[in-house]
């Protein structure tokens, strides 16, 4: 059900400074965790996401992530407005981005586009605060080697708490930590990479003249390879996404057998949200490794 007119008006005036006339309401996503609401009014579009969650901060995370994105990728980000709360729930105006035609080049675009945020760089890997992957606290301690950083801030915590929910046995924790001391010669060594941080489908969308725009980050420094294996995790992009990337930042030799190493984490994310179905394959790489 949606909330009174009221609701919304005052957001918009929270948000805005003023009160446009709503001409229209309409439910655009209603997920396990947030519900995403387009509302047209006389002063242009928005797209409005709330929740009922106790931890207010995934909202101000995600804005943070955006203005990251904003700040260092070509491709359009959709603009904050403002996060807050208000009554019970916590909420995200953004600007509303839709498509209005079809581009020919929109899979070049995002490739070209994606190498170019990877090229923003610091010292080291992580990012100046902890943010979240969907409803998952993700962890950004800052470190000088890519492996530990994975390890320590990726791996380490997510399969402990997988154990400590009944999702892995004692026996398979002990195995995949095994796997820990091969990950340092694994990886090529490079500079930290802006990443999206969870980059598939779901979170591109085409936008302002068909070019793709950037939704729903995880934003952090890490090893740019993540991005690009995260993107296969489910059939992958079109492959012209893949040769437009390479055209601008090409890849060490030996991705391929790199990309289930780096979807350990984003498998064991799925884990913790979904259940065991997804175990099967961190116990395909784990037994690869070991």
């Amino acid at each position: 059900m949606f909330e009174s007119p009221e609701y919304f008006e005052k957001i918009l005036f929270l948000s805005l400074g003023q009160s446009p006339d709503i001409k229209q309401v309409k439910l655009i996503a209603a997920g396990n965790i947030n519900q995403g609401i387009y509302l047209k009014t006389s002063s242009g579009s928005y797209f409005l996401k709330s929740n009922f969650q106790l931890n207010s901060e995934i909202f101000e995370k995600e804005a943070d992530g955006l203005q990251m994105l904003r700040s260092y990728c070509p491709l359009q980000i959709p603009k904050v407005f403002q996060v807050g709360k208000m009554e019970d729930r916590n909420f995200l105006l953004m600007e509303w981005i839709s498509a209005d035609r079809t581009n020919p080049v929109y899979w070049q675009e995002l490739g070209v586009g994606l190498a170019q945020l990877h090229m923003a760089t610091q010292e080291s890997f992580g990012y100046a605060k902890d943010n979240f992957i969907a409803s998952i606290v993700q962890l950004n301690s800052p470190t000088s080697s890519w492996h530990e950083f994975f390890i320590e801030n990726r791996l380490e915590p997510l399969a402990g708490k997988a154990y400590y929910e009944g999702l892995m046995s004692l026996d398979f924790l002990k195995k995949f930590k095994k796997t820990y001391p091969v990950l340092e010669n694994i990886f090529p060594k490079e500079k930290p990479a802006l990443l999206h941080g969870d980059l598939w489908s779901g979170n591109i969308m085409r936008g302002k003249n068909g070019s793709p725009s950037l939704i729903d980050p995880a934003v952090y420094y890490g090893h740019r390879e993540m991005d690009l294996a995260f993107s296969r995790m489910f059939g992958g992009f079109d492959a012209d996404f893949y040769k437009s990337y390479e055209t601008v930042f090409p890849l060490e030799p030996g991705f391929e057998e790199r990309l289930p190493v780096y979807n350990l984490y984003p498998l064991l994310v799925h884990l913790l949200l979904f259940g065991k179905s997804y175990l099967t394959g961190i116990e395909r790489t784990v037994d690869r490794l070991i």
